[in-house]
Order: structure tokens, then sequence, then C-alpha cells
């Protein structure tokens, strides 16, 4: 008999969001006639899997301690088949800085960024960011999620305030050019071959402010989805996410954020290994486009659990 545990909640900054995924997954699946629970695990301990014969596991945490690949190695050393990408994966996936390094190996296109520790984080190094930047830029705490501690800075004289935000989140710090142009997200979903990119959703947000408060907790964001791009565009962009994904190891279900240049070219951001499952996700919208129902969606996912 399969008994699935919902992991939610955690103890990241994005425990809220992860709630919210979490209880809609569970719906999902009680609806399918599974037999799902939620497992809070910012309040349990995961021994209580295997003393409650939980056979399977739903990861619907977000950030650290459910994307980073600490609830993947517990799960992994109890048995259990989980969702989502494995240990690996989802530590490099997690590490914006790890991430654009491998990237940029492959020869896939990301914005140039310095990556400074907290002992390299001196006075003379933060004065030099801008030019070698440029501005505006973007700064952000390279191990966090939903926008959480980005600040777009234009001016240099806001770049201090801007850290500042940044390292309460992180103790490491992560600079970007800014890329002025459209934002689009492309979930994918499967493994090996059978693994494809879904449609690209694309994101107008006011005056760009695509943030934490905005992604989730009001309706002033606009998502197209058909993106409005030519065909040739959105293929493109999809084979792009694809070898993204596949450059980082990445299996099952994720999502993988770009900016798409004035200029037409795109620029990879980030990977999701385990995307919001909200009212306001993504990832459910392109599912939706692609003839794909949430309930449907939700076991297909589960479908593809494994351990290691």
């Amino acid at each position: 008999m399969v008994k699935v545990a919902v992991l939610m909640g955690g103890d990241s900054a994005e425990r809220e969001v992860s709630l919210m995924s979490g209880q809609g997954v569970v719906q999902a699946l009680q609806s399918r006639q599974v037999n799902a629970h939620g497992f809070d695990t910012g309040a349990r301990s995961l021994w209580a899997l295997r003393e409650e014969g939980f056979t399977h596991a739903f990861v619907a945490l977000h950030g650290r301690h459910g994307e980073d690949g600490t609830v993947q190695g517990a799960l992994e050393l109890l048995g259990i088949p989980y969702t989502g990408s494995g240990v690996m994966a989802s530590a490099m996936a997690m590490d914006k800085h790890m991430t654009k390094r491998i990237w940029l190996a492959e020869g896939l296109p990301t914005p140039a960024s310095v990556w400074l520790t907290p002992a390299q984080q001196t006075p003379e190094a933060i004065a030099a960011i801008p030019a070698q930047l440029g501005l505006p830029l973007v700064v952000k705490p390279p191990h966090e999620g939903s926008s959480i501690g980005v600040t777009k800075v234009s001016e240099a004289s806001h770049l201090q305030e801007a850290i500042a935000i940044a390292t309460r989140h992180d103790p490491d710090l992560l600079c970007e050019v800014f890329v002025q142009g459209d934002e689009v997200t492309c979930p994918i979903l499967g493994e090996g071959e059978n693994a494809r990119a879904l449609p690209v959703v694309r994101i107008a947000a006011p005056n760009g402010a695509y943030d934490y408060q905005n992604k989730y907790f009001t309706d002033v964001v606009q998502y197209h989805c058909p993106s409005g791009l030519p065909e040739k565009k959105e293929r493109a962009l999809q084979e792009i996410v694809m070898r993204a994904t596949r450059a980082l190891g990445c299996e099952g279900w994720g999502r993988i954020d770009l900016m798409l240049r004035d200029d037409g070219r795109p620029f990879l951001l980030e990977m999701n290994t385990a995307p919001g499952m909200t009212g306001h996700s993504l990832v459910p919208m392109a599912a939706r486009a692609a003839g794909i129902e949430f309930d449907q969606l939700v076991m297909q996912i589960l479908e593809l659990a494994h351990v290691g």
C-alpha cells in the first residue's frame, strides 16, 4: 500500500509558501484516492516517516533544508523514494554561484557576476563591483529563492544597503549584471529521454517588481501562457532550458527562470528543483497550457519518485 508524505513547511525563509504548496499537493493526491498526508519538516523529525509507515515522499519544500540536497540525503538513508532531483543536483542548483559556473562551463548564457565570501567582502572589493559589472546591477543571496533578499541597484551609493539586505539571509554575496528585458520561465517534466520542457511563461510585473510579495500575495502580475513569443523563439528557449537542466543533472521536474534581453538574447538566471505549487505558481500554469491538469501533474511527478 502506498502512503505518501507531502513534505512541506520546513525552516527556510520560504516556509509560508511551502505550506501553501504542500496543501495544494495533498488535496490533489487525495482527489486521486492516494493515501497522502501533509508532513511539516519544521515541526517533526524525519524519522517519523519510517515509524508511521510512509512509503513515498513528495518534496514540496522550498529553499534551504528542502531544495539543497539535505532532505534528499536523509530520505535516501531512510530508503524512502522521493520526488525531484537527487542529492548532488539539488545541492548544486540551490547554489546560484555553482549553478552559474556549471552553465558557463557548458557554454550556456548567464549574466556576468561577482561572488564574494564573507572574508572577501572588503570595502575595496565592494567598491569595485559597479566598475566590474556596470549599473544597474542585481544583488542577491546565492542560497535563497523566491526573490528573497534581492535588490536592483541603479546607483553606486545604494550598493551597501542592498548588500546589507542580502547578507541578512546569506553570508555569501552574489552580484549580477542587470538584464533589461522580459522575464520568462520554463518548467521541465520527466526524466531521461522522456524529459521535456513545458510551455514558456512570460511574466509582466508592475515596474519589473517581480518580488516575493507580488509573486505570491497579490494579483498585479500578469502571466502570459502561451507566452506570445514567436514559435521559433519559444522552441529555442526550451532547448536552452533542457541543456541547462541536464548540465546540472536535475530530473523529475523543476523550473528554470530566464531573462530575455531586449535584443532577443536569453540569459539563464536560476534552477528551481522544487518549484511552487500554489494558486500563483507557474509550473501548474505551464502544465495546463500543455493539457495537463493540476491533479494529473502531481500524479506524474509522484510516479517519478526515486531513491538515489
